[in-house]
């Protein structure tokens, strides 16, 4: 893991268990966040819809067997349910911008069901650019949502209720490499959400398409 990043993220789930430096967290969190933000914008301006999609290292274990287009999708699916779905209790940014239309996704899934061959396909079928747009929808929604947080709600289960009403969205596949997803976050509290999809598992995938981007560009 990056350096850099990693000590951030230390930093921030440190600052967060603690009442006193709890609002210093978010502000770590959140300039993590504007970090790999700037990374993922970066990838716009570097690569073609062919690079978004190319798959170099398909039989390597590890997320850098995957697309950049899967990546970016899986990333901010998975946060747009946690965010409003499971903390804000609003309705996804997916459903409210009709993303699914507009990036042209067969799936409003995590993609977590999909494999090798699978997800090469359903890359070359999402509109990067309305990707693009959601993922910046998605983030600002939930810096908004990060920004009204305060210490006691750290501790803020998820009820069963509110896994049921999830349940009933069908956002997360039945398949068993998705249907977990569901128990792992709603066996966490708000802070363990925190800690898992808004900072560390975006630094897991974007460092595996840093991977794929520079394999991409070596090739021109």
């Amino acid at each position: 893991m990056n350096k850099e990043w990693a000590e951030m993220n230390k930093t921030l789930q440190l600052q967060i268990k603690k009442k006193d430096t709890f609002a210093m967290g978010i502000d770590t969190l959140l300039e993590l966040r504007r970090t790999l933000m700037e990374l993922i914008m970066q990838f716009k301006n570097e690569l073609s819809d062919t690079d978004f999609c190319a798959m170099p290292y398909i039989n390597a274990k590890g997320y850098h067997s995957k697309t950049i287009a899967y990546s970016l999708w899986h990333i901010f699916r998975i946060e747009d349910i946690v965010a409003h779905s499971l903390i804000a209790k609003d309705e996804q940014i997916l459903f409210v911008g009709d993303y699914q239309s507009r990036i042209k996704s067969p799936i409003i899934t995590t993609a977590n069901e999909l494999e090798k061959e699978e997800i090469g396909e359903f890359s070359k079928k999402l509109s990067i650019e309305e990707l693009y747009n959601y993922i910046v929808d998605v983030d600002e929604s939930t810096t908004r949502i990060l920004k009204t947080l305060t210490y006691k709600d750290m501790k803020g289960k998820i009820s069963d209720e509110r896994r049921k009403q999830l349940e009933t969205l069908n956002v997360v596949s039945e398949d068993e490499n998705a249907h977990w997803l569901i128990d792992y976050w709603c066996g966490k509290d708000v802070r363990g959400l925190i800690q898992m999809p808004f900072s560390r598992h975006w630094i897991m995938h974007i460092e595996a398409c840093i991977k794929i981007r520079d394999k991409q560009l070596s090739k021109r």
